[in-house]
């Protein structure tokens, strides 16, 4: 299946190749809200080659993160929308901006981090699973791969 995404202005538009919509997670760190410019952002793991690019370029911006690993951030040169990142930390996984995918509205966060950071006016719903910081690796894949 493919399912398609971009930026604000449309000059940089992609493509994931997956079986089926992403699961999604959403991150209420103090990184993310500054990032985002909102109380979380809302993210899609998927294998970095099930990304390509299918117009425009998007322009890379590195940042080494506290821990010393690189981050490399796609973004659109025009609107400055941040698509998805690359991390050395986690080698052939992509991060993807979920809002940027042209069907975001079918998303639903299977999981959230960093809740200890979490706007205080925002509410989980109860069942979905939330981790005051990082959550544990398998907890959190568990969590992300379920059906």
């Amino acid at each position: 299946m493919a399912i398609e995404g971009g930026c604000r202005c449309g000059a940089v538009r992609y493509r994931l190749t997956v079986e089926a919509m992403p699961p999604v997670y959403c991150c209420h760190c103090l990184t993310c809200q500054t990032w985002s410019g909102s109380a979380f952002t809302q993210q899609a793991l998927i294998g970095e080659g099930q990304i390509e690019v299918i117009a425009g370029e998007p322009e890379v911006y590195v940042n080494i993160t506290a821990s010393g690993s690189e981050s490399v951030q796609r973004l659109c040169g025009t609107c400055h929308t941040r698509l998805w990142n690359t991390n050395s930390a986690r080698p052939g996984v992509a991060v993807v901006r979920a809002g940027t995918l042209d069907a975001s509205a079918e998303l639903s966060p299977r999981a959230h981090i960093w809740t200890k950071r979490m706007q205080p006016w925002l509410v989980i719903d109860e069942g979905v699973p939330a981790w005051l910081e990082n959550a544990p690796t398998a907890d959190f894949v568990a969590v992300l791969v379920k059906k």
